[in-house]
């Protein structure tokens, strides 16, 4: 009988102990991420993933998601200097998004970073930028 009441003690205590951390964490601010792929040459969707960027920033705070939108294939388009896009790109930037563009697009479309907007990243292969944000625990959207 005292051993149970022993154990019994010995479990309340750990538990006691033990709750305040897992309290801390589920109650903490800890920053999302969220990727969003852009690989279609068309304003229309860069301007549906940057809208979809600030919705986020405004509805959760801007403190609290990291975004990187990352553009391959055709959507490496709406990154060249003479974009449709372009200003609305550099406000995206300038609220703390980060655009990122794939290097291996632009080696296979000739481009280099002086073709390319100010103020962007460059990643060296999107698809495995995507990847890896995910494995990270980022969430993933495609407009």
């Amino acid at each position: 009988m005292n051993r149970r009441l022993f154990v019994q003690a010995g479990a309340t205590a750990a538990f006691a102990l033990f709750l305040p951390a897992v309290l801390a964490q589920s109650t903490s601010s800890k920053r999302q991420g969220i990727v969003i792929q852009v690989s279609d040459n068309d304003p229309a969707k860069w301007n549906l993933a940057l809208n979809n960027a600030k919705n986020l920033q405004d509805d959760v705070g801007a403190a609290n998601v990291d975004i990187e939108i990352v553009a391959y294939g055709p959507g490496i388009g709406m990154l060249k200097l003479e974009s449709p896009t372009g200003s609305r790109i550099a406000d995206a930037a300038k609220a703390g998004v980060k655009v990122s563009a794939c290097e291996n697009t632009m080696r296979a479309q000739k481009l280099t970073k002086d073709d390319m907007l100010a103020g962007i990243s460059y990643v060296p292969a999107g698809v495995t930028e995507i990847m890896k944000k995910q494995h990270e625990g980022w969430a993933y959207l495609r407009p």
